[in-house]
């Protein structure tokens, strides 16, 4: 009689399991990454300071944006071809070295200009910029772009002698497009 007691509890014990546990299908699964690829940051570089020179009471002086070693002059390093927002943040005065005296420095809607490696340099540049709004232009087939600005100062005739100074900074962003 053991030996059919020994059935009986082994048979108990599969329909315990096949009741217990579920019924098994093939399962199937496949993963996939979440990638991303971070382009190089911007650089931006002022290489030549806008430079008027000797300026006198009551007489303007303007430089062009193409007048080399005298127009504002900036370098700009990014990924190819990228788009980007260019913007300037210009000073409406230039400070006495005194900081109690100012001179009037004004720009126009043409006083900037851009090279991206189709145009000729300075002199023939590729197009221009706006420099009282923002702009968007494409960084160069190598990711560059050189950017130059003029604009003209203002003494009054009673101006006071000295040094004046005022910064032009210039702000650019990738658009993401």
């Amino acid at each position: 009689m053991p030996h059919r007691n020994q059935k009986a509890v082994g048979l108990i014990g599969v329909l315990l399991i096949m009741l217990v546990v579920p019924n098994i299908k093939a399962q199937e699964y496949a993963t996939i990454h979440a990638t991303a690829t971070v382009i190089p940051a911007l650089v931006v570089i002022g290489e030549n300071d806008l430079i008027f020179g000797t300026v006198f009471p009551g007489v303007d002086k303007t430089v062009d944006k193409a007048t080399v070693g005298f127009a504002g002059e900036f370098s700009i390093q990014g990924n190819n071809l990228a788009e980007i927002t260019i913007d300037f943040t210009l000073p409406d005065s230039l400070m006495h070295e005194d900081s109690l005296s100012y001179m009037r420095i004004s720009f126009t809607d043409i006083d900037a200009s851009f090279e991206d490696g189709t145009g000729g340099g300075q002199s023939a540049p590729a197009g221009i910029i706006n420099p009282l709004g923002p702009s968007t232009e494409n960084l160069g087939a190598a990711g560059q772009m050189t950017i130059w600005i003029g604009g003209m100062v203002e003494p009054g005739i009673t101006q006071t002698g000295g040094d004046y100074i005022g910064d032009i900074t210039l702000t650019v962003a990738y658009t993401g497009s």
